[in-house]
């Protein structure tokens, strides 16, 4: 198990990016929780298998629909074991 942090700034707030970042954790059984910050960004945590961590990861930058993603700041953090992914406020 491996677990990143994740920040991501651009157009990501008030276009559902933190349900369809559950949506997509969900579908690849990674566990952890997506919240807005009040810069605009968005921060996550989610922690899974490498491979497919990687993929998350690799949608992070793609993002939802209607979102547009400037910049994505990824750090590896402790693992906190997680029972499911939450969006949190």
């Amino acid at each position: 198990m491996k677990c990143v942090q994740i920040q991501v700034s651009g157009k990501v707030q008030g276009v559902w990016f933190r349900a369809s970042t559950q949506r997509k954790a969900n579908e690849l059984n990674i566990k952890g929780i997506v919240k807005n910050l009040s810069n605009g960004d968005v921060y996550i945590e989610a922690e899974g298998e490498e491979s497919t961590l990687e993929i998350f990861v690799k949608w992070c930058h793609q993002g939802s629909d209607h979102s547009r993603v400037d910049n994505v700041i990824i750090s590896e953090m402790e693992t906190k074991s997680f029972e499911d992914f939450k969006i949190v406020r």
